[in-house]
């Protein structure tokens, strides 16, 4: 289960986790090699700045502003030469460094990618309880912001912590080799440093991830209201929505506050603490300039040099060392980031292809139900009681011929629906079997028995894209006159030709520009030209039409249902009149069935419903 991102977020190094993300760096094991090559020579390259500034102070300004006798020319020369040699320095750091940002970018990138797109593959594959119980907008994060978190630990946290260390070994080695007091009297401060460092640290990683859980609590606010928009307008909830907006707003920005205090805090410490040690350095050197330190040592032991560059290798060692402290935070939002994404990836696949699934190579159409109980509870199993309120299908026995017209009738929760996701294989069943010619249906290949089963539901759903790709789930093979032929049957060609682009009309996302109606024939077209010669699963599909389109549609699926199994569930109990067989259902059984007239004379529960629904007709009139 995946735990609260507030939880999740506090999870430190994970020695287990961090070996998984490796693995998606592994195929990029040159990147890796160059990066960290480009790294130790950058380390290297960093602290001679300093030593290039430190010769020319001591080899020429300094006998110069001592008044000893120097050639001109040899002065010039030689700061000339180190001037070039100090350039020539600057041009390969460019260099290395443009390389490196370059290596470990594209290291970062292809790792994002890899990552992103085994997630979004296992979703494909996960079985829709997944989806009932994991909201969209959790879903879309693992693809995004999780993934991007795992390759900022790489890109800047992992490397990071790798030239870092290069740095901060290179930079004490030089300093010790230089002047070993001089570097102990720096090193003095980094105790220091490092407490100080580990408690902002802290408080920085609780500030922000009060920010995260703020930030989240505004987005979903945000989201809730956008597309639910008709209902606050419609109900004048305008301003009762906007104090209650206005309220996490606030919260979100009393936690950006709370992190801005901490950072404005950090900083300045930390710059204060170089500063501490800039200052015990020229102290201490200077004594020593003198002549005037405690401990005798000869005046000029130490050289304005080596003073000028000792202060720059000791400003420029705490950058690292404050580099460290982003590392951690890069780490643990990585390791809370990657415990979700791997959460998803070890998701066990409840609806898979057995080993040796079969193929049905000659569709004939026949479906059997036997003894089927389900329910949509996935903790329900075949030793559940049967008096559990979770069964939503409970005994099922039902028989559907090859080329047979099927309704499903019955008030809302009776199990309607259900009949046809288990068809389609959408869910297993607890007990009992759904067998299509024969076949169990858990013993056929998914791939092969939804391309056998057409599916249009009452809540269409339309891809951004233009209305042939919509109609064509972008298949290439699948022409263009076959296109057209199932529009003309569905009545909607006319309408097609009637846009500006026809058929190469964009549709914007959802099918916002479409009415319900047109989206319906859309949806019923898509259907038919999917699935031209197989079975055809209805659900409620014209219960948002209008009567004229209703009428449309009657002709149309008179047509398309002649010599095809198929299952229709509808409200409008006048559209199932011309059905083969009508079975009514009922808390999950089935109660009653045979034709329209049959029901009708036997006066049951069916007859009950027929009534009712025309009584309201007559009363609506």
């Amino acid at each position: 289960m995946t735990r609260p991102e507030t939880d999740a977020f506090q999870k430190g190094f994970d020695a287990q986790l961090t070996r998984r993300i490796l693995r998606y760096v592994r195929p990029y094991l040159g990147l890796v090699v160059g990066g960290v090559l480009l790294a130790l020579l950058i380390s290297l390259a960093s602290p001679l700045f300093a030593l290039i500034q430190r010769h020319a102070i001591d080899a020429y300004l300094s006998p110069l502003a001592q008044g000893r006798a120097v050639s001109r020319q040899a002065l010039l020369d030689g700061l000339t030469l180190t001037a070039v040699a100090y350039m020539a320095l600057k041009v390969l750091e460019f260099i290395l460094q443009y390389g490196f940002t370059l290596a470990i970018g594209y290291l970062g990138q292809n790792v994002l990618r890899d990552i992103r797109a085994d997630v979004f593959s296992k979703l494909q594959r996960l079985h829709l309880a997944y989806f009932d119980q994991n909201p969209v907008g959790r879903l879309i994060t693992r693809v995004t912001s999780d993934v991007d978190a795992i390759n900022q630990f790489i890109t800047g946290g992992l490397v990071s912590l790798i030239q870092s260390s290069f740095i901060i070994v290179v930079y004490v080695v030089i300093m010790l080799s230089v002047n070993w007091r001089l570097a102990l009297i720096s090193f003095s401060v980094l105790p220091v440093l490092f407490l100080t460092t580990n408690y902002f640290r802290t408080k920085l990683r609780d500030a922000f991830r009060e920010t995260r859980t703020q930030q989240a609590t505004v987005n979903s606010k945000l989201n809730e209201n956008i597309t639910g928009m008709l209902t606050v307008q419609l109900f004048g909830r305008q301003r009762r929505s906007a104090l209650d907006f206005n309220l996490s707003n606030r919260a979100l920005l009393s936690a950006n506050e709370n992190s801005v205090k901490w950072f404005s805090l950090f900083m300045p410490v930390v710059a204060v603490l170089a500063q501490v040690a800039v200052a015990l350095i020229l102290y201490f050197a200077a004594r020593q300039i003198l002549g005037a330190d405690a401990s005798g040592a000869v005046a000029g032991a130490i050289t304005v040099g080596t003073l000028f560059a000792f202060v720059q290798l000791s400003q420029q060692l705490f950058q690292p060392i404050q580099d460290l402290a982003d590392v951690f935070n890069n780490l643990q939002a990585a390791m809370a980031s990657s415990e979700r994404i791997f959460g998803v990836l070890d998701t066990e696949e409840a609806i898979t292809d057995k080993p040796g699934a079969r193929t049905l190579p000659h569709f004939e159409g026949r479906v059997d139900f036997e003894g089927v109980w389900f329910a949509y509870d996935q903790s329900v199993s075949a030793d559940t009681p049967d008096t559990d309120d979770r069964w939503i299908l409970r005994g099922i026995d039902l028989n559907i011929a090859p080329g047979e017209s099927v309704a499903l009738v019955g008030a809302t929760g009776a199990g309607k629906t259900s009949v046809t996701a288990l068809v389609s294989r959408f869910y297993d069943v607890q007990r009992g079997a759904v067998k299509v010619d024969g076949v169990d249906v858990r013993d056929l290949q998914q791939h092969d028995l939804r391309k056998h089963v057409g599916v249009v539901l009452q809540d269409v759903f339309l891809f951004a894209g233009t209305i042939e790709g919509n109609l064509t789930l972008n298949n290439p093979e699948i022409p263009h006159e076959r296109v057209v032929e199932a529009c003309r049957y569905v009545g909607v060609h006319d309408y097609i030709l009637s846009l500006e682009h026809g058929y190469q009309t964009e549709v914007r996302e959802r099918g916002a520009t479409l009415s319900t109606g047109q989206k319906q024939l859309l949806a019923f077209a898509r259907a038919l030209i999917q699935n031209p010669d197989i079975l055809l699963v209805l659900d409620e599909a014209t219960a948002n039409v209008d009567t004229e389109t209703e009428l449309r549609i009657q002709a149309a699926l008179e047509k398309v249902m002649r010599g095809r199994t198929s299952i229709i569930i509808a409200h409008r109990l006048s559209t199932i009149e011309h059905c083969d067989r009508i079975v009514v259902m009922r808390k999950g059984r089935i109660v009653e069935q045979g034709s329209h007239r049959q029901l009708l004379d036997k006066g049951g529960y069916y007859a009950r419903l027929h009534r009712l629904q025309y009584a309201q007709g007559d009363a609506a009139d």
